[in-house]
């Protein structure tokens, strides 16, 4: 298994062993995971809304590259939610990271400058037209963002999104989504994906910063449990089906909708609601309660027990032996 996932585009892309990227998530990716992760022959990336400030961003990205064994990533969320875009942006180019991966937006300013400082750039998409946009505008790769994806995700099963990309666009496809064991990467890149971005079964590391609780709720709650919420951002977002997400449910309210639906306020409300969001999710990652929201995908399925990041990855790529 491991011979023919090194032959994948990703590992060449990258100059990785595995063509594995662990998924940035917000409030979960840590330095601990990404430098752990390295050591595995993978890749990782960190959300750089992880970091408070900016200079925190940039001594988190030495410290990262003080200790790693292979390349890192920097997720930039790049709409009018982040006003720190361009901060990031430059502060990442500085530090030379080896790519970006970037989410909710036109990736125009980030490609430009990375590619200025050999920054390779993959851009998460949910469909073929915007996939397309992003191949036009040059970027690396495309992260095709499937219905199975934890967090935001798309509405594509894998095979239909890979497939109708690949036929699309002339740029390796990273597929993201419903990967948590060696049966899910045979079937995947038998779509023909060209790598995979994997993120909820790295929830319950022994790495990951987030509370016992969340851990163990990836262990705990299984693929019947992920249920979608618009709640957080505003953008379809999957999480745990705990007792506290029953109760006040998974639908925005009248009023959101109205203020969604505005086309003048739109942009700024997004904003809004996803600042409240990442503060509910801040909440939910490090508070030590089940009346929370967990984000995490149905590859949870796969998640036994709380484990280091190099038992999880030697378990994915080898069926668990």
């Amino acid at each position: 298994m491991e011979k023919n996932l090194s032959e994948l585009a990703l590992c060449n892309l990258l100059g990785i062993r595995l063509p594995i990227i662990v998924a940035p998530m917000f409030l979960v990716s840590n330095e601990a995971m990404l430098i752990a992760a390295s050591k595995c022959g993978v890749a990782g990336a960190i959300p750089a809304l992880n970091y408070r400030t900016t200079e925190e961003l940039r001594t988190g990205i030495r410290a990262i590259k003080a200790e790693a064994e292979g390349p890192i990533g920097i997720n930039l969320i790049v709409n009018a939610s982040n006003f720190l875009m361009e901060e990031q942006l430059q502060i990442c180019c500085e530090e030379k990271v080896d790519f970006f991966i970037t989410s909710l937006g036109s990736p125009a300013k980030v490609i430009e400058a990375a590619h200025q400082v050999g920054i390779k750039v993959f851009c998460d998409v949910t469909d073929v037209k915007y996939a397309k946009k992003v191949a036009d505008l040059g970027a690396d790769a495309v992260i095709a963002v499937n219905n199975q994806a934890g967090g935001h995700l798309g509405e594509l099963t894998p095979k239909e999104l890979i497939q109708s990309i690949k036929a699309a666009v002339s740029i390796p496809v990273i597929s993201a989504g419903g990967v948590g064991c060696k049966a899910d990467l045979d079937e995947i890149a038998s779509y023909g994906a060209d790598g995979f971005s994997i993120g909820s079964i790295f929830i319950a590391s022994e790495e990951s910063g987030v509370s016992l609780e969340y851990k163990q709720a990836c262990v705990d709650f299984g693929a019947k449990d992920i249920v979608t919420t618009t709640k957080l951002s505003g953008t379809p977002c999957t999480v745990i089906k705990t007792p506290y997400v029953k109760d006040i449910g998974t639908e925005q309210n009248w009023f959101e909708r109205f203020l969604n639906k505005n086309k003048r306020l739109k942009k700024w409300v997004k904003a809004v609601v996803f600042y409240r969001g990442m503060q509910r999710l801040k909440k939910a990652a490090f508070g030590a309660t089940y009346k929370t929201v967990w984000c995490a995908g149905p590859s949870i399925e796969h998640v036994h027990n709380i484990r280091p990041m190099a038992q999880i990855i030697h378990e994915l790529i080898s069926d668990g032996e």
